[in-house]
């Protein structure tokens, strides 16, 4: 891929939408096109995100996985750590975990909201962490206790740990505790800058911290047709009130609101501008692309994450790979 002279790494995302039968021939295919990564998506309800990474390790030779993400208060951290670190110890070098909050809809669905999200969140990472060092963990948190915790199977290359999470609070603990966050779909290079901005307050100690981006993605070869199948999922992003950040990080404030008195989904999404999707998708050309690639690297991004649209089947991965090598 001629994006590799850019220095930045590409990975692919395996949609929830696709059943889990169908991942390792598209895990074998996303090697065999040179992508780096290829992320699997852990959404409450459907598939898990360690088994099938465990199998797409297992069935390639050199492409990273990753889980995005692990809902911080979904499994116990011990058992959080005893996974990550099998993985790790299975397939060096080759898995990055990446845990969050979980959707708060779902986690109170299954009754584990905790009092203090972001708490739950710190104390979850670090036993995580300090159990792969090989610690004894002692912890009587607010949301997690442990006594006398050591794995009896540390890995010897700890694999990294990313938080994904989009709020100043919880970019802040990312550059704390983690190796590296996980920014969602919809963030645009504008908010991939404010979110290096709050991740470098929490990041005292200035060690190295990666970025990696889900970014919507749709090959084509008109601009215009991409930002037809992107303007409803913007929509709908927009009136759920629950992703503002990523639209007031482009300055849209008021037209933020503006859209979110008019209820009408159909009326949204006609108003929707055209800045707004070209600055939160890839879509159009490999020049189109290269272009807005090139914006999220000098924003501050490391990896590119090609997240389909949901209506597509998994034969987009060809089209997205053209659009890279061309």
């Amino acid at each position: 891929m001629t994006q590799k002279d850019n220095k930045v790494q590409i990975g692919i995302c395996f949609r929830r939408e696709h059943p889990p039968e169908t991942i390792l021939p598209y895990a074998q295919q996303a090697e065999a096109l040179g992508f780096d990564e290829i992320w699997v998506v852990e959404d409450c309800f459907y598939a898990s995100g360690v088994a099938p990474a465990a199998a797409i390790l297992a069935s390639t030779d050199h492409i990273r996985v990753g889980v995005g993400i692990m809902p911080a208060v979904a499994r116990n951290p011990v058992f959080s750590a005893m996974e990550i670190a099998t993985i790790g110890r299975m397939y060096p070098q080759r898995f990055t975990a990446g845990i969050g909050h979980g959707v708060e809809r779902w986690m109170r669905q299954i009754g584990a909201f905790p009092p203090s999200p972001l708490r739950a969140l710190r104390e979850g990472v670090e036993i995580i962490r300090d159990l792969m060092q090989g610690k004894t963990v002692d912890r009587k948190g607010e949301q997690f206790q442990l006594e006398g915790g050591v794995l009896v199977y540390p890995p010897s290359a700890i694999p990294p740990v990313y938080l994904g999470v989009r709020g100043p609070k919880s970019l802040n603990l990312a550059g704390e505790i983690a190796d590296g966050t996980l920014l969602a779909e919809f963030s645009s290079p504008a908010y991939v800058r404010w979110a290096r901005e709050q991740i470098a307050q929490g990041n005292r100690s200035g060690d190295p911290h990666h970025v990696a981006v889900f970014v919507l993605s749709y090959a084509c070869s008109e601009r215009e047709e991409g930002r037809a199948l992107l303007r409803p999922l913007i929509a709908k992003a927009v009136a759920s009130g629950t992703k503002d950040i990523y639209f007031t990080s482009i300055g849209a404030e008021e037209l933020l609101r503006e859209l979110q008195q008019i209820g009408n989904a159909e009326e949204i999404a006609r108003r929707i501008p055209n800045e707004w999707i070209d600055q939160m998708a890839l879509i159009g050309t490999p020049a189109d692309w290269q272009r807005t690639i090139e914006q999220f690297l000098a924003a501050g991004a490391d990896t590119i994450i090609l997240m389909p649209l949901p209506s597509m089947g998994l034969d987009q991965i060809e089209r997205f790979a053209m659009n890279l090598s061309d």
